[in-house]
């Protein structure tokens, strides 16, 4: 379906780029839901929201590790579970950037290794977010100028959170996923580990972290 929207330098005919990267509004109506103008703020929305998320991941995970460490016992089974929430986070991230996996995704890990791993993994995810970032809004800002033309919005532009991941799980079964999904994976995995870190601590009369969310939100953990 042909698209009406005026041919402005702010018209983006980016049929399924444009809902997602930056904050927008509609151009026109009847329009395709998905065109938009953009602002001349343009913030990268979910890159954003991601970008906040893994703060607040790191925050949690290194909250839990400060629980785990100041509980008299703890055992290896919770030990391990953080551990894993840590080297499943480096095996995605190496997924995303083709690398070879460098590690098991249940090591045998200390407490101390851990609150290390932690730090290295935030420190990495946030790079790549920023540098995501900074590589989509050259793109996006060169099309802009030099190819604002209708196949602009058939083409998705390199480096988009619909690039596809290839990579084999830990059956070796092949699989592709966007990146947008490996991320919100990533996060998802993390919270529910988290939980079951939780119950086993309370079972074995330790105090978990509190690590609710709104809680970080709060007390200015997370911006």
């Amino acid at each position: 379906m042909e698209c009406k929207c005026p041919r402005t330098e702010t018209a983006v005919c980016y049929l399924s780029v444009c809902h997602r990267i930056v904050l927008v509004r509609p151009v026109a109506r009847g329009c395709h839901s998905a065109l938009h103008r953009v602002s001349s703020k343009g913030v990268f929305v979910d890159m954003k929201n991601f970008l906040r998320m893994f703060a607040y991941d790191y925050w949690a995970n290194r909250e839990c590790l400060a629980a785990m460490r100041a509980a008299r016992a703890i055992s290896p089974d919770t030990v391990g579970r953080m551990a894993h929430i840590l080297s499943a986070q480096k095996l995605w991230l190496e997924r995303i950037l083709k690398q070879r996996q460098s590690m098991p995704v249940w090591p045998g890990s200390t407490i101390e290794d851990c609150m290390a791993l932690a730090d290295e993994m935030s420190s990495a995810w946030r790079s790549y977010l920023i540098q995501f970032t900074s590589q989509l809004t050259t793109q996006f800002t060169s099309q802009l100028t030099t190819q604002f033309t209708t196949q602009l919005g058939t083409h998705l532009p390199p480096g988009s959170l619909d690039d596809q991941v290839e990579y084999r799980n830990s059956k070796g079964e092949a699989w592709s996923s966007r990146v947008e999904d490996v991320l919100t994976h990533v996060l998802f995995h993390s919270a529910y580990h988290r939980g079951q870190i939780a119950l086993q601590m309370r079972a074995s009369g330790t105090e978990p972290a509190y690590t609710d969310f709104i809680h970080a939100v709060r007390q200015g953990f997370v911006e």
